[in-house]
């Protein structure tokens, strides 16, 4: 049985870094986030802790393809991305479920 994904975007509190990232399990992964669990990742570097856009998928792989072709647009796609899906750019850990 296939697991599914989640491909997320976070980003700092003054909105000027984004981080893309996936998992199979969203509200968990952006718990981690916020407590810096990898204190020496990107996401703590930068203080990216606010889930901002996120998708899911049926498959790992899908979300896994997806992570892979954000990665490679520019920001000012990724911006409209994120404008289309969350205007005001507000934290969206709340309405994600355990």
């Amino acid at each position: 049985m296939d697991r599914g994904g989640c491909v997320y975007i976070l980003t700092n509190k003054s909105h000027t870094v984004l981080y893309i990232g996936v998992t199979a399990d969203l509200y968990s992964r952006t718990i981690e986030h916020k407590m810096k669990i990898n204190p020496k990742s990107f996401s703590a570097k930068y203080l990216c802790n606010e889930l901002i856009y996120y998708k899911q998928f049926s498959s790992i792989e899908e979300a896994i393809d997806r992570e892979k072709q954000l990665k490679n647009w520019k920001r000012v796609w990724k911006v409209n991305l994120i404008n289309g899906f969350n205007p005001s750019w507000k934290d969206l850990l709340n309405e994600i479920t355990e």
